[in-house]
């Protein structure tokens, strides 16, 4: 086992930085007695809810192919979603059509 270091030197210049890492471990400058318990409370969720008036028999029709399917309608919907979107960007290459270009 390698010798662990007591601290990591400073540095001149990145490249002198690159020069040392191109050549050291990082963990042999690593001690996991130091490891602390984070928190981030602040953090804004990457979901954002919205409310979206739909037909009836829509609505009754997604649930039906959600159902079928055995997943949740709102993450159905979501799919959904996703992939019109794709296409209306021009990226065809969700994961139901992999390998597949299509023309504009």
């Amino acid at each position: 086992m390698k010798k662990r270091h007591d601290e990591i030197p400073v540095f001149k210049s990145e490249d002198e930085e690159r020069e040392f890492w191109a050549i050291h471990s990082p963990l042999d400058y690593f001690d996991p007695g130091s490891i602390k318990k984070s928190s981030f409370p602040n953090l804004k969720p990457s979901l954002k809810s919205i409310s979206i008036r739909l037909p009836e028999p829509m609505l009754e029709e997604l649930k039906i192919l959600a159902n079928k399917k055995d997943v949740p309608y709102q993450s159905l919907a979501k799919v959904y979603l996703a992939r019109q979107i794709a296409l209306e960007r021009g990226r065809f290459d969700t994961p139901e059509n992999q390998g597949t270009k299509a023309s504009r």
